[in-house]
């Protein structure tokens, strides 16, 4: 196989060419660290918080939408680990993207991921500033102070190591998973017990009773989608940290394959009970659905601690987001489609520059908190799925072109595989674009988010324009490399 663009010589243990960002890193995460990222990435605030105000609006069904999404997710993580198995890299899809898509396609993976992670960031240290207000001894700080406490906090533990990172997305993974596991249990323990619940008995009447699983129809539940995919956001995280695990063909496919029950698990099985313990419309938007429950029945200090959890699943995601566009850029430098100073590491092997740029746009975060602290959130969060269903479809698109070069006998697919290719990353993709149409039906947000659309793809144009020269005078200079090594 020809070398491609930003690749460098071939790869030891793979088919695939190496992508020259992926030197200098360590391997210091360890098989437990990418487990739990794994869990991490598929529960965050989208299910702690943002399940409260979906339920209220689309009802039960909201456990079929978790659960579609929740399938086109594993889809596309599996794909992520099939070419994960084919050649580990830090840079992960970015560089799958430059060697079965070019450079061209390098180019808008990263900076549409760049999109997605910069906006969550700014979505996440504006949640931090606004779980942490809940307690009276910070009500009187700036919400703006706040966002930028967080922000420091988080990108000095990111400068640190990768192996600081690896433990801390550990044991935020673990509070997370703690708190579901503690939640059903006293969720089953009420239903089974029926003991009331706010003065309700729960039961599967109360889905019957209260205008079934639609109760307000199937359009409502067709508009969530979009919030519902941004939940399952961070599974594409397993790809990014495979390049800094020892042994990447043993540990990412148990990850992977986990990822499936989980989503079972926790995401619709925790939307059913909580169903099955309270009328939807008990529900509201900006509060804890858990808090809700518990709050119901007399759980002490319910909120607080609840508080605490979703707090954590911010800081998970902001810290998971400047570890994976700091990898991502790097990856993009060495090919000359992102800055130079982003390819730069420090001493601990940690790509700061990268780092560093994506936290610049999070600043801005925090002058967004300062002038409109009320839509801050808003904003941000629909950006960021435009991002998200990019990627996902490069992902997709990636695999495609893989399995087709593993059919013409250019590479060897390995054992762990995407089922049924290639109907379903046609499927997957058909699906993702589905979910943007359907936003146009929400006008208050939706609307605006698809409007962005061609303001993006312009950036996306003009910034290619500027980058291509250096991009085409690296692949050449890699190019002469490579022949001079033969």
């Amino acid at each position: 196989m020809p070398p491609q663009p930003g690749a460098q010589g071939a790869s030891s243990t793979t088919q695939g060419p190496r992508d020259a960002g992926d030197a200098g890193y360590s391997k210091d995460l360890k098989p437990r660290h990418i487990n739990m990222i794994a869990i991490g990435g598929a529960i965050g605030t989208g299910l702690f918080l943002g399940a409260g105000g979906r339920l209220a609006s689309a009802g039960p069904a909201l456990a079929l939408a978790y659960a579609v999404c929740g399938l086109f997710a594993f889809f596309v993580v599996k794909a992520l680990g099939e070419l994960v198995l084919h050649r580990p890299s830090s840079g992960s899809f970015v560089s799958y993207s430059r060697e079965f898509l070019g450079e061209k396609g390098a180019y808008v993976a990263g900076w549409m991921y760049f999109l997605n992670w910069s906006t969550t960031g700014i979505a996440d240290i504006t949640a931090i500033a606004l779980y942490t207000h809940y307690w009276s001894l910070f009500t009187d700080i700036p919400q703006w102070v706040l966002a930028l406490i967080a922000l420091a906090v988080v990108l000095a533990i990111n400068m640190i190591s990768v192996k600081i990172f690896g433990e801390l997305e550990f044991w935020f993974a673990i509070v997370k998973v703690a708190a579901l596991v503690v939640f059903m249990v006293i969720g089953i323990v009420l239903l089974t017990t029926q003991h009331p619940v706010g003065g309700s008995t729960p039961g599967l009447h109360m889905i019957t009773d209260h205008g079934g699983i639609f109760p307000q129809g199937i359009m409502p539940v067709v508009i969530v989608m979009q919030g519902v995919v941004f939940a399952y956001s961070c599974v594409e995280l397993v790809g990014v940290t495979a390049g800094e695990t020892a042994e990447p063909e043993k540990v990412v496919p148990k990850a992977v394959n986990a990822i499936m029950w989980r989503v079972g698990f926790f995401y619709v099985g925790s939307v059913v009970l909580l169903a099955l313990l309270l009328p939807w419309g008990e529900y509201t938007e900006g509060q804890s659905p858990f808090v809700t429950v518990l709050s119901k029945v007399g759980v002490p200090a319910a909120g607080d601690v609840m508080n605490l959890v979703v707090l954590t699943a911010a800081m998970s995601s902001l810290n998971s987001g400047l570890y994976s566009t700091g990898r991502i850029l790097r990856s993009m430098a060495m090919a000359g489609s992102a800055p130079k100073f982003t390819a730069r590491m420090n001493k601990s092997q940690v790509p700061y520059g990268g780092i560093l740029l994506t936290s610049a746009v999070c600043v801005l975060g925090v002058a967004l908190n300062y002038v409109v602290p009320g839509k801050a959130f808003e904003i941000v969060l629909n950006i960021a799925s435009l991002g998200i269903v990019s990627t996902w479809c490069i992902i997709m698109l990636c695999h495609l072109v893989f399995v087709r070069r593993a059919k013409a006998g250019l590479v060897e697919r390995p054992h762990f595989q995407l089922p049924w290719s290639p109907v379903t990353e046609i499927v997957t993709i058909a699906f993702l674009l589905g979910v943007i149409v359907l936003m146009w039906e929400d006008p208050d947000v939706g609307r605006k988010t698809v409007m962005l659309v061609p303001l993006i793809a312009a950036a996306l144009v003009a910034g290619w324009f500027a980058v291509r020269g250096r991009v085409r005078s690296l692949a050449a200079e890699r190019e002469k490399e490579s022949a001079g090594q033969l």
